[in-house]
């Protein structure tokens, strides 16, 4: 059954709604894509929350002062991302600063972004909480970026948790964690997934029906 045709606005509600990590896991694993899912220190700040959209990626470095013009890449960024994104950034695991906050989660909902995924830490966790904007990240600190980290390119190729990822490649993320679908098989991948979903859903009644996991197994060839 063919439930995504496109990768767009409407559908992104219909795969947060219907779709979790681990079957697009799996699929992307079937189909020889075996290195796709974040290093698992990456979490979400809110567990509830599901993140889905394309990815707009930055990558940042460490630096040690102060320089004349502080986030100049890092504002010119944030002025490029488009409605249905997500912002992922790699930092190579700083932890010199927190790269996040509440006015950066502000612009990225105002621009109509989905979520943001970092390989750093998030500052003002409270507010950005209560707005409910899907962030995923390593942890917190109240530490500015100001002299300790600087952007150096956006919507480039970036390697970020092991997974390398290109601008447009799916983004997909929930309490198990993130994984990153090539955009070149991304809606492939999803009906693959939906398909795998409906078959565990048939696992489950059998399970629930007294079958034993062995017969489950062999009947439906899924586990």
């Amino acid at each position: 059954m063919e439930l995504i045709k496109e990768l767009n606005l409407k559908n992104y509600e219909i795969i947060a709604e219907k779709f979790y990590s681990g079957a697009i896991s799996d699929i992307l694993d079937d189909m020889g894509y075996r290195n796709q899912a974040l290093d698992p220190s990456i979490r979400p700040i809110d567990s509830r929350l599901k993140v889905v959209g394309k990815a707009m990626t930055m990558m940042a470095i460490d630096v040690f002062e102060i320089p004349e013009e502080c986030y100049v890449l890092e504002l010119k960024a944030m002025d490029q991302i488009k409605e249905g994104e997500v912002i992922v950034v790699s930092t190579n695991f700083s932890k010199r600063t927190c790269f996040w906050g509440e006015l950066l989660t502000t612009a990225s909902i105002v621009k109509g972004a989905r979520g943001a995924v970092m390989d750093s830490y998030t500052r003002d966790a409270k507010k950005i909480l209560e707005v409910g904007f899907p962030l995923f990240t390593t942890g917190f600190s109240p530490i500015d970026s100001a002299g300790r980290s600087e952007v150096i390119n956006y919507n480039c190729h970036i390697e970020i948790g092991g997974v390398s990822i290109n601008p447009g490649d799916l983004v997909f993320g929930d309490i198990d964690g993130v994984v990153i679908v090539p955009s070149c098989i991304a809606v492939e991948v999803l009906n693959k997934a939906y398909n795998k979903i409906i078959g565990e859903n048939k696992v489950r009644e059998a399970l629930l029906g007294g079958m034993n996991v062995s017969d489950a197994y062999n009947k439906y060839h899924i586990l």
